[in-house]
């Protein structure tokens, strides 16, 4: 963050996203296609508030490292709007694995692993899909912790995601509802 001017800034303004410095309800109203308005319906759809990440304890590096971390946790939401990704294991998994491509936070390689716990039709299309994809997004894009996400919510976020450079993945929820409607056309093997 020290090597970007808007990190810089960040860093000396130290600003938070909660409901006390967002006001989603007005995040709501934006037109429609801004990062405001995305980012209040993915946090309505998903159920999930400003709120939802833990205050960062445990850091001993110091008070700026603490600062960074939370930043980081308190961004995640924004990254999963912009991305369209759902918080399920498997939208959770691929947003790491960008952070992690983006950022090259260990903590963020470390939850990458969680693919393993996935189902096997979730860690192939993990694996062919959305692992790539991270990966790509998440090396050609800028640092996403030097973004000032709350100067962004008028940026229309098809504008935002092209000078981010991240390509927006599949529809998540799209593809495996289209593969449940798959499965239910298909007569058992044993049917036949």
């Amino acid at each position: 963050m020290l090597r970007d001017p808007t990190g810089r800034r960040i860093l000396r303004e130290r600003p938070r996203i909660t409901s006390k410095s967002l006001d989603v309800e007005k995040l709501r109203q934006m037109p429609p296609g801004t990062l405001g308005r995305v980012y209040a319906e993915w946090l309505a759809r998903e159920k999930v508030s400003p709120d939802t990440r833990a205050e960062v304890r445990y850091v001993d590096a110091g008070e700026e490292e603490a600062y960074v971390l939370q930043r980081y946790r308190e961004c995640h939401d924004f990254y999963h709007a912009v991305t369209g990704l759902p918080v399920i294991r498997e939208g959770e998994v691929a947003v790491k694995a960008l952070e992690f491509a983006n950022l090259g936070l260990p903590m963020c390689g470390l939850a990458v692993g969680a693919v393993a716990r996935l189902k096997r039709e979730e860690r192939e299309r993990f694996w062919k899909v959305y692992g790539p994809w991270a990966v790509k997004a998440g090396l050609q894009g800028g640092n996403l912790l030097c973004v000032y996400w709350e100067e962004e919510l008028e940026t229309e976020v098809e504008a935002l995601r092209e000078r981010l450079g991240i390509e927006r993945p599949p529809d998540l929820r799209e593809t495996r509802r289209r593969l449940r409607e798959e499965k239910r056309k298909v007569p058992p093997p044993d049917a036949q």
